[in-house]
């Protein structure tokens, strides 16, 4: 027992060397036999593990192996976790606390809202059946900016983010020694929304094209004659820049043409503050989030090749929507206390899919998409059919995807690399977690790989299907519990035949480049 409690004590567990900061108060840590003991000042106690600054350097130590003397030791019978989210608004006002809500109820515990100060929102939550006060969720509402921020100086847990990690963010985790936040476990997709071009309901126009937008909000097109609308000058209206949704604006609707914004264009701090503007000015133009929409009409995005393409529940899941926003949880290479990570486990399941939902958000739990109901998709193959597709490719296509049904759970790439994007990383975990659950099991699932249409067709299917093989590898080392003898899987491609948006812009050859999953 002496060894093993020195073995305990002397390694040094990185990964858990902060936790919530209590007093420093000097303690003492003593082995059940009392043979060994070491004293130094508490710097931590998240529940079950201590932290303390020793003669040894900073250690980390189980707390069941071990009884704590002094008098920075904490209680604990009446322990009280503590978590700070900080970052996004809309997700700290509305998405957040309605999980902890669902979680609070399965888990048995009543939540009040322990009052707001300055930014910071605490929920505490308290055990139904003896009353006492088992943790406190810290909201801390501002931007997807500060929530980094917060994270790098030790203010906060976990980051809520409307966007995906910018590189300089990145480069100061790093350097801050917090580590790779696009690591393995150090980032998931909470929730999906999209980002929609919007006008008034009685706006000029009912139709956009990506290249189009992109070049309203940089300001070479200024005037709505240029689109084809009547003489005016087109004002636009976009979420501030200190917002994740008025980031995403640049980092993905700008930034495919290289464009800057319009120095004109009016910033909005709230999503009220700019769908009101825009609904009540005949000739503006704005960019707001799918959740947000309100009265305004949204525009469609159209190609010059015809392809339309809306934002729907569906179409952000698939991602055929090419300006889908996913909204983020990044973590902290560190040890988070037991309810915290028992919240985190929770949002993944399906209670947490219709909590999702009812907040007025795209949850990703996964959806079957029957062919009938793809008569459009099909439609595009036929009218896009030409020398390189032949009609007994289209033919072989729908004779292998005929009684089967499209998954949600679609696979996209990186711009100009072959690593999956953030919302597919997320969908691997969603679809290795169904299959250990065994909800495919007796039934065939085919990864399917499309191409876009640069470059001649039979290249395109063979690196369509070698993206459908890594996709079909990804998932199944995610699945470490699953029993793979109860599905059939296998891969399949068809290259550029059955094409989501015309190939005339980068996002559409970005949506047309995919893996989908197919089941029977």
């Amino acid at each position: 027992m002496q060894t093993v409690w020195r073995v305990v004590l002397y390694t040094a567990l990185f990964i858990f060397s902060y936790m919530p900061v209590v007093h420093a108060q000097d303690i003492t840590l003593i082995s059940p036999d009392g043979a060994v003991e070491v004293s130094g000042t508490l710097l931590g106690f998240d529940g079950e593990f201590y932290r303390l600054d020793s003669i040894y350097g900073e250690l980390t130590v189980d707390g069941s192996g071990v009884r704590c003397e002094g008098p920075g030791c904490p209680n604990l019978q009446d322990f009280v976790a503590e978590v700070t989210f900080s970052g996004s608004a809309t997700m700290g006002r509305v998405l957040i606390p309605a999980l902890i809500k669902g979680f609070a109820q399965r888990e048995g515990y009543s939540v009040e809202t322990t009052g707001t100060v300055g930014d910071v929102t605490t929920f505490a939550l308290r055990d139904d059946a003896t009353g006492k006060l088992r943790a406190q969720f810290n909201m801390r509402v501002h931007t997807t900016e500060e929530g980094f921020a917060d994270l790098l100086t030790n203010e906060a847990d976990v980051v809520m983010a409307l966007r995906e990690i910018r590189t300089e963010e990145l480069q100061r985790a790093k350097d801050a020694g917090i580590g790779d936040l696009t690591g393995p476990h150090r980032s998931r997709v909470l929730a999906l929304d999209a980002m929609v071009p919007i006008v008034a309901p009685n706006g000029p126009l009912r139709h956009i094209s990506s290249l189009t937008l992109a070049n309203v909000m940089s300001g070479r097109f200024t005037r709505w004659s240029e689109l084809g609308g009547p003489d005016a000058p087109i004002a636009v209206h976009v979420p501030s820049n200190a917002t994740g949704l008025g980031q995403a604006v640049e980092d993905q609707v700008l930034a495919s043409t290289n464009a800057t914004l319009l120095p004109e264009a009016i910033r909005h701090n709230r999503p009220e503050s700019l769908l009101e503007a825009v609904v009540r000015d005949p000739f503006a133009i704005g960019i707001a989030s799918h959740s947000d929409i309100g009265n305004a009409q949204v525009l469609t995005l159209k190609g010059s090749c015809g392809f339309a393409l809306n934002a729907s529940r569906r179409t952000i899941k698939t991602e055929d929507y090419p300006l889908t926003a996913p909204m983020f949880l990044y973590l902290p290479a560190r040890r988070l206390p037991k309810v915290a990570r028992q919240f985190l486990a929770f949002t993944r399941g399906p209670s947490a899919q219709i909590v999702i939902r009812r907040a007025g958000f795209v949850d990703q739990s996964p959806e079957e998409i029957e062919i009938e109901e793809q008569g459009n998709r099909f439609a595009n193959a036929i009218s896009s059919a030409g020398d390189e597709i032949p009609l007994n490719e289209l033919q072989r296509m729908i004779d292998a995807l005929t009684e089967r049904a499209r998954l949600t759970l679609s696979f996209r790439f990186e711009a100009g690399s072959i690593r999956l994007d953030a919302q597919s990383r997320s969908n691997v975990q969603q679809l290795a977690q169904a299959l250990e659950a065994g909800t495919y099991d007796g039934r065939e699932m085919t990864f399917v790989g499309f191409s876009d249409g640069d470059g001649p067709a039979d290249p395109n299917r063979a690196i369509a299907l070698r993206r459908a093989a890594a996709v079909k590898q990804a998932v199944e080392t995610a699945a470490e519990t699953a029993n793979f003898e109860r599905v059939e899987m296998a891969t399949d491609a068809f290259g550029e035949a059955l094409p989501m948006a015309c190939d005339d812009s980068a996002w559409g050859r970005r949506v047309n480049r995919r893996v989908e999953v197919w089941v029977r």
